[in-house]
């Protein structure tokens, strides 16, 4: 290699990276990308996995296909973004004591070591802690792979707190609005509290009058189901509006979002008459290849990981009977409401549908890019989740689809969002969800 090429970084790349964003490698600009053979080996076989991770192997596999037919990879291909990308299958000269070469994430780890070992300045990228931490045991300098990371500290909350005075709370009551100099978001709400009366006031901003204007002045329900909170009617206010198409709803266990989210589906196909049916989901993170390989029919296989929407959709029709139904299984039966795990529904289209993605903290940014842009015409997607409570090993709180989501959409008109603050389970249930 030159001595000009040598000022140049050299980034490796992990598979779990190629998994995360299959064109993640664009990402990378006016530096060398080496990928590892072993790399390559593993996508091969993650290729047949019928989950999200196969999806995005076959995805990566024929990007860098595409690459391939510019240029020779073992010796590098310019790539449009200045960098060059090759393939590499070398290994050190010598294998540092303890670490053993069966195993293909060391080999990968080595690639890198061996680079570095020939006086490259080489960033070792993987979204997977512990291959960072070896990586780094080595001398590495190992980064996590941050092109789709938001601060979870300062995520967008869609709605602020503000104490209102009586001139404020007069004009309000005169005009029925309320001029609001500061610039908020489209679909973004504010809690006027009026301490003297001991009274909130929910009004959502508008962008093109700059006004606040209040909402609906009565509390909104939903089958049977009514807010116990600011912050749960807004949710309600976003989830009955059908004008906005996308909605998320951020929070802890307990604070309602999946029970609000199912309520406001049956309002809308039931009352409403807006969406034909609704379609509730959740991603299954798997430990091994995928649900597919358990034992069992699929709806035994899915039973429990879909049983908090079977138990949010029994308490709903416990408060709110509805002619003709009995139960949850006849909502099923009449094709009025599915419950599907992720896996099942990709590809599918969907228009003219409600749409709820639960637990959606554990889908990849490029997951959840997927779903929102093959919604159907007359479709709405409600994704919730709570970025603190992820299962899938390699997001985070910053690096999850839902959190990027937020981050990406806010102040869009077609999107609302409200994070929730306040458990209304049991008060053992807020303590639980708060310390453990």
């Amino acid at each position: 290699m030159s001595s000009g090429a040598d000022t140049h970084k050299t980034f490796v790349i992990d598979t779990n990276v190629l998994i995360h964003y299959p064109e993640s490698i664009m990402s990378f600009k006016d530096n060398e990308i080496v990928l590892p053979l072993w790399v390559l080996e593993e996508l091969d076989t993650l290729k047949t996995y019928q989950d999200q991770r196969g999806k995005s192997a076959r995805e990566a596999i024929r990007f860098l296909d595409s690459i391939t037919r510019k240029g020779n990879l073992h010796d590098g291909v310019k790539l449009e973004n200045g960098s060059v990308l090759r393939v590499s299958l070398r290994l050190p000269a010598e294998t540092p004591e303890g670490v053993e070469l069966e195993k293909t994430d060391n080999r990968i780890i080595l690639c890198a070591y061996g680079l570095q070992q020939e006086g490259r300045t080489v960033f070792f990228v993987s979204k997977d802690i512990n291959a960072r931490v070896k990586a780094t045991a080595l001398g590495l300098k190992a980064v996590d792979y941050e092109k789709q990371k938001v601060d979870i500290a300062s995520l967008y909350p869609g709605v602020r707190d503000v104490d209102v005075g009586e001139e404020m709370l007069r004009i309000l009551a005169e005009t029925g609005t309320l001029p609001w100099k500061e610039r908020l978001r489209a679909n973004e709400f504010v809690v006027l509290h009026d301490r003297s009366a001991g009274r909130d006031i929910v009004l959502r901003y508008d962008p093109e009058a700059e006004l606040l204007r209040p909402s609906d002045p009565e509390s909104p329900s939903a089958s049977g189901i009514s807010p116990l909170n600011d912050r749960q009617r807004i949710a309600l206010d976003l989830l009955l509006d059908d004008s906005i198409p996308l909605v998320t709803l951020v929070g802890k266990a307990g604070t309602g979002k999946t029970l609000l989210a199912i309520a406001a589906g049956l309002r809308m196909i039931y009352d409403d008459k807006k969406y034909s049916r609704m379609l509730v989901s959740r991603p299954v993170v798997p430990m091994g290849k995928d649900i597919g390989y358990l034992p069992g029919e699929k709806q035994a296989k899915l039973a429990n990981w879909m049983q908090p929407l079977f138990d949010n959709l029994e308490f709903i029709l416990s408060a709110h009977k509805r002619a003709n139904i009995k139960n949850v299984e006849q909502l099923i039966k009449d094709k009025q409401i599915e419950i599907e795990a992720l896996t099942y529904i990709r590809g599918r289209s969907l228009p003219g549908q409600y749409i709820i993605v639960d637990e959606a903290q554990n889908l990849t940014p490029h997951e959840i890019k997927t779903i929102v842009s093959r919604a159907g015409d007359g479709t709405k997607v409600v994704l919730t989740g709570d970025p603190y409570q992820i299962d899938n090993m390699y997001l985070d709180a910053n690096s999850n689809g839902l959190s990027y989501l937020v981050e990406a959409f806010k102040g869009q008109r077609l999107y609302g969002h409200v994070t929730l603050l306040r458990s209304e389970r049991s008060e053992l249930a807020e303590l639980a969800a708060s310390l453990l």
